[in-house]
């Protein structure tokens, strides 16, 4: 019954997972370390997702937005408008905090703003969640972060595609991104990967991406 609950609200397999342990029974899925031979063919498959995406960049994150990987694009292309290399291995520390990406997101609040509201849908969807509920806390505990932004909206109205701006003063770099997962997962650690593809949002954007490989 519970099985069938969950795949009725598509529960994520981490939150099946505690709903399982709740109830007196066994976790059903396990987790397994993107870096064990059993994942070998995964690791095969999503070092060809990053490869082909070049020119442009392309990050591997999970749940908790921690990079897990990046291709050879990412630092290149990132690194013409901040090459200090990055304070944080999570993608919204970096954004949030204003010693890391943050003085370079020209659009940082639409940015910004955005995430936070996917971040409050994931807690609310995961109560029992303590870490994702912690890096909710601490992103919004940056500097100049708007109080607005400590509440959930829901039904927010939001851009049918929002763009990221990276800029120095110098050069600005527009993307767009999609995200690709895997179907069907019966493994937590896959269930929770997330692909990201950046891809130029106009043709300046490309052509400085082409020259930087």
């Amino acid at each position: 019954m519970l099985s069938r609950l969950a795949d009725a609200l598509h529960i994520p397999l981490r939150d099946r997972n505690a709903l399982l342990t709740a109830a007196g029974f066994a976790p059903s899925y396990r987790e397994t370390a993107l870096d064990t031979p059993e994942m070998a063919r995964v690791r095969q498959a999503i070092q060809f997702i990053l490869d082909h995406h070049e020119p442009y960049p392309a990050i591997v994150t999970n749940r908790y937005w921690d990079i897990l990987l990046v291709n050879r694009a990412f630092p290149r292309v990132l690194g013409l408008v901040n090459p200090s290399p990055p304070k944080h291995g999570n993608v919204l520390r970096q954004i949030f905090d204003p010693q890391d990406m943050r003085p370079f997101l020209t659009n940082w609040e639409e940015v910004a703003g955005d995430l936070i509201r996917h971040l409050h849908n994931e807690v609310a969807a995961s109560p029992s969640d303590a870490k994702i509920r912690r890096l909710l806390e601490d992103v919004l505990g940056y500097p100049d972060v708007p109080d607005r932004w400590r509440t959930r909206e829901p039904g927010a109205t939001t851009v049918p595609l929002l763009t990221t701006a990276f800029g120095n003063g110098e050069v600005q770099l527009r993307f767009f991104s999609t995200l690709t997962t895997f179907g069907t997962p019966h493994d937590v650690t896959l269930d929770e990967l997330r692909i990201e593809s950046m891809f130029p949002a106009d043709e300046r954007t490309a052509e400085i991406c082409r020259g930087l490989a």
